[in-house]
């Protein structure tokens, strides 16, 4: 599977301007034979949401996300893209995946950072589900998180757990507002090549680039394989549009080689679990 990582900027608020980049991008990642692009989270809306005067979330069936893989047309990539997903009572931060004019698959921001500059629990719900998901043309099987959802140690494994051989990333991370107290850059560094090595699958890691309200995206976009390896990276601080193959039957030679995954627990997780909620944890 030929994967292109389009590490954009965008226009806070400005879905149709954005729009317009994504078609850009998705016609350079066709040109270079990408079976899919993936785009950086809320790559159409920007991630400040608090400073937008007005309200610009759009339905994850708007006709202009659809079209972004068109059906009926000529071959073209699949497109995976985050946006501010409006759904009458609640808003989300999501990241869809489109094939052939349809909505394969969205996943909706579990863990809304709430520290520091980002207040994300002000301005978006957070989703209630995790599911893996089978890529079209047999390219196997995938999972999304969106940027802190893959700082939370449990869900990359439950999405691995679900079958999982990739697990896409978009993400909207800055530059460290505060050295002492986190280096992101570094915590990235460890956790990508980490959760690619010890759950033994493909980690496409897409981040934006740009200044926002303040914020400084730094990009570094990358493609670990499942020995924890980087294959290919995108430069820091700039637009870039990296394509790579990935050969997703490489996560199932490892996991058979050295099976670190595949005795999941999953009784002793439950019954453990429930104990902790029993005791007054978060349920």
């Amino acid at each position: 599977m030929r994967v292109a990582l389009a590490q954009t900027d965008c226009v806070l608020g400005d879905v149709d301007a954005n729009l317009g980049t994504a078609r850009a991008q998705l016609a350079r990642a066709a040109a270079q034979g990408a079976d899919l692009v993936v785009f950086p989270e809320l790559s159409l809306h920007g991630y400040h949401l608090g400073a937008l005067t007005s309200d610009t979330s759009i339905t994850a069936d708007d006709p202009r996300l659809l079209g972004l893989a068109p059906a009926g047309g000529p071959d073209g990539p699949d497109v995976l893209v985050g946006f501010h997903e409006h759904t009458g009572l609640r808003a989300f931060n999501t990241s869809a995946h489109y094939s052939g004019g349809t909505l394969l698959h969205a996943h909706r921001k579990l863990y809304l950072p709430n520290y520091l500059a980002w207040e994300e629990r002000k301005h978006v719900s957070p989703g209630q589900h995790l599911r893996a998901y089978d890529l079209p043309r047999g390219h196997g099987r995938a999972a999304t998180l969106v940027c802190n959802d893959a700082w939370q140690p449990v869900l990359p494994w439950l999405a691995v757990q679900d079958g999982a051989e990739v697990l896409f990333v978009p993400a909207n991370s800055a530059a460290t507002l505060d050295p002492e107290a986190m280096d992101t850059g570094l915590y990235w560094d460890t956790l990508l090549a980490y959760t690619a090595k010890m759950l033994q699958c493909w980690v496409v890691f897409v981040n934006r680039v740009g200044n926002e309200n303040g914020a400084s995206f730094w990009g570094g976009s990358r493609v670990v394989d499942p020995r924890g390896t980087v294959v290919a990276q995108a430069p820091q601080w700039e637009p870039a549009l990296v394509t790579v193959d990935l050969d997703v039957h490489e996560a199932r030679r490892q996991r058979r080689a050295v099976p670190l995954v595949a005795e999941a627990r999953l009784g002793l997780i439950d019954r453990e679990v429930r104990r902790l909620i029993d005791e007054g944890g978060d349920s």
